[in-house]
């Protein structure tokens, strides 16, 4: 057994685990997080997609280890004061989750991806997406949802909440 330290979504936890146990299923099985979804196991679907210590990873495929002393952030930890994020708004209004099962791996990429460019083209989504797979679309309403997660952000700096 190892022990770790980390902060999930601001709050801490301190736990005891096996040096093998993958960070998706200590997200889920320990710490409660159902948001990091359970799919592939080999990093290729994105569902279990969270992030951490400033970049996204496949939580299926890292180590629990490897978030020692890290700073983790899930679907879960989006959401402020009981406001959701504007990226869950608008999978939301756009009617993106389809099924819901891939939901989370798209949202956190595309959080990522306004961080990073609060005006993306549609390439960039694309791009930024590519390492999420859904099997109920053909990505045109995530694609719009992203798209208009970016309007929402630039009117909430424009006009406030």
């Amino acid at each position: 057994m190892i022990e770790i330290a980390l902060n999930v979504n601001g709050k801490e936890h301190h736990a005891s685990l096996q040096p093998y146990l993958s960070l998706m299923d200590f997200l889920r099985d320990m710490l409660g997080y159902k948001g990091v979804k359970v799919c592939c196991s080999t990093g290729e679907c994105g569902a279990c997609t969270v992030y951490m210590n400033g970049k996204l990873v496949n939580s299926c495929v890292t180590l629990a280890a490897a978030a020692d002393s890290g700073e983790i952030t899930t679907v879960e930890g989006l959401a402020s004061n009981g406001k959701l994020h504007p990226v869950q708004i608008a999978f939301i209004e756009t009617g993106a989750s389809q099924c819901g099962y891939c939901t989370p791996g798209f949202i956190m990429s595309a959080k990522v991806l306004l961080d990073e460019h609060p005006n993306p083209t549609v390439d960039d989504i694309k791009d930024v997406i590519s390492g999420n797979i859904c099997r109920c679309t053909g990505y045109t309403k995530i694609i719009e949802a992203i798209q208009l997660a970016a309007s929402i952000q630039l009117a909430e700096q424009v006009y406030g909440d």
